[in-house]
């Protein structure tokens, strides 16, 4: 990906130095067992589901895990912290080039849909984080939270998706981030509420299929500002789509859970499978039409 020397965005909050705390408030919540021996215990069957998926979390913890967490009301940090600036480390400087072009290219976006796209927060931390959704560990992986409208990434995850999951490359990185950026403009066009007040009323294997559908139109989204940032600003380099496609193959559903218990369960999928998450960011990089995202729609995933 040609990102050197391109705009960073100011919108970034690098509490890397800050300390979380220790844990999920006091053994109140439910962590979760990752595959490799991470985290708490937690044994039944539906929830080794999220062992996989929230290593690549895309909506707020709190919603996912059922109140495994702090919860969804807590408030957000009022404390001011540092942005990313020149003596910061070369990833980190890559995050905020990546995340200055779903600006520009989801503003541009935006004034076709005849709506004004508000920027998000993104938050780099290591460990642990506080957030609007509550208290989150790395090892639950980048998520969006709607309560404060920020994404959260600690780095490590990156380092993890290439030696742990066989997705290496820049650009599957740069996929990460406009997935969760792709949360975030669900929430700003009220995708995200009106999905989460359906999963209320519904029972849970009806209520995962509708997180499917979620996830499946961010991995759209993702693919639709690849278009848009190659078509402007000619991001792209030989590979780079490959290396996007391979992310999303190495956090399917199926694949996570066949590595984490060896077996597969469809109703408890909650992101999509390997060929589900490649299709939809192929489908929305090949028209960069928000339209073509219309997941909740289609037919067929």
């Amino acid at each position: 990906m040609r990102w050197r020397d391109r705009r960073r965005s100011d919108n970034i909050e690098d509490r890397r130095s800050q300390s979380a705390g220790g844990g999920f408030g006091g053994g109140r919540g439910m962590p979760v067992r990752l595959p490799g021996g991470r985290g708490g215990k937690l044994g039944i069957v539906g929830v080794l589901v999220v062992i996989g998926i929230s290593l690549f979390l895309g909506i707020d913890p709190s919603i996912l895990l059922q109140g495994g967490m702090s919860g969804g009301s807590m408030q957000p940090p009022t404390q001011q912290y540092e942005t990313v600036g020149p003596e910061s480390d070369e990833t980190a400087q890559f995050v905020a080039v990546v995340l200055a072009d779903t600006e520009d290219s989801w503003h541009q976006l935006f004034e076709g849909l005849n709506r004004t796209y508000e920027e998000p927060k993104l938050v780099l931390f290591s460990g642990a984080v506080q957030s609007a959704c509550g208290f989150a560990q790395s090892a639950m992986g980048p998520f969006y939270c709607p309560g404060d409208r920020k994404v959260y990434l600690d780095l490590s995850f990156f380092q993890e998706l290439k030696t742990r999951f066989d997705a290496p490359g820049d650009f599957a990185q740069a996929y990460v981030i406009a997935h969760e950026v792709g949360h975030h403009v669900q929430t700003l066009l009220g995708i995200s509420t009106k999905v989460h007040e359906q999963r209320m009323r519904v029972s849970e294997a009806e209520g995962n299929r509708l997180s499917v559908r979620l996830e499946l139109q961010a991995d759209c989204f993702a693919g639709v500002w690849a278009f848009h940032a190659d078509r402007a600003r000619q991001i792209l380099e030989s590979g780079d789509i490959e290396e996007a496609l391979g992310a999303a193959t190495a956090i399917g559903d199926d694949r996570l859970q066949k590595q984490a218990t060896g077996t597969v369960v469809p109703d408890s999928f909650t992101h999509g499978t390997s060929a589900q998450r490649v299709r939809w960011f192929k489908t929305g990089f090949a028209s960069g039409s928000v339209r073509d995202c219309d997941t909740f729609s289609a037919a067929s995933l």
